[in-house]
């Protein structure tokens, strides 16, 4: 049902499935997003089941409203004002949720700072700088580049993400490492290895990236691979101390 990642000492942080959940077909069964057309009641047990398999309160989980671009918010509550692509904190509990279902989420962390954030990097997001634009709101809060752990989660990979020849070249004037050629020889975009290299070009030296890709894992919801389908999240959070 989740998979954990370690973004170091008081953080918590992991990637939920697509198994586990209550909601039917097309978006079963453990849809975390509200947007998709799924049932509200299936969605909120839902969102309750992951929050409790992380151990996090499903109150005080923050969902973003995402619109693929690059804006940033700074929160303390789970009210979120207006659409954004990435949010920080600095509140211990307060669980940050990004949704996904092909796009990369993002999960950062400076635990020495107490300041953690999440990223919705998809093709727009990324060339936008959306990650870049996460790194430096957390610097604003604190944190440091040179202490910062990055987790990429499942996303469409450069081997089946095809898009047209003019899509790949704009991507790749301002993301160079985001250039890909699909399985089939056909023009690609490798998102991960994007966000990677923009992490890197920050200054975060310590970038673990999950090798699942969305389009082949049926474990996972994607949109390509199905259409009208369900999403799954990535969750970072401070934790409390006691």
């Amino acid at each position: 049902m989740i998979t954990t990642v370690a973004l170091g000492d008081g953080v918590g942080a992991g990637f939920t499935g697509r198994a586990g959940g209550v909601s039917g077909p097309p978006c079963d069964s453990l849809n975390l997003g509200g947007a998709v057309g799924d049932d509200p009641a299936a969605v909120q047990d839902n969102r309750r089941r992951a929050a409790a398999a992380f151990g996090v309160d499903p109150g005080r989980t923050v969902f973003m409203r995402q619109v693929h671009g690059a804006d940033v918010a700074f929160v303390t509550s789970p009210d979120l004002p207006g659409p954004v692509d990435a949010i920080v904190t600095t509140v211990p509990g307060l669980a940050l949720a990004v949704l996904v279902a092909d796009c990369a989420p993002v999960l950062l962390a400076d635990p020495a700072a107490g300041v953690a954030g999440a990223a919705h990097s998809g093709r727009p997001g990324t060339a936008a700088g959306v990650v870049p634009a996460l790194v430096k709101a957390m610097c604003e809060r604190g944190a440091d580049p040179a202490r910062m752990t990055a987790a990429i989660g499942p996303a469409a990979c450069g081997r089946c993400y095809e898009v047209p020849a003019e899509m790949r070249d704009e991507v790749a004037a301002v993301v160079p490492a985001a250039y890909a050629t699909t399985s089939k020889g056909t023009p690609g975009l490798d998102i991960r290895a994007g966000v990677a290299a923009q992490l890197a070009s920050a200054g975060v030296p310590r970038v673990d990236t999950d090798p699942r890709c969305t389009i082949e894992d049926p474990g996972l919801f994607s949109y390509r691979r199905e259409g009208r389908t369900g999403r799954f999240a990535g969750y970072v959070w401070l934790k409390d101390v006691a």
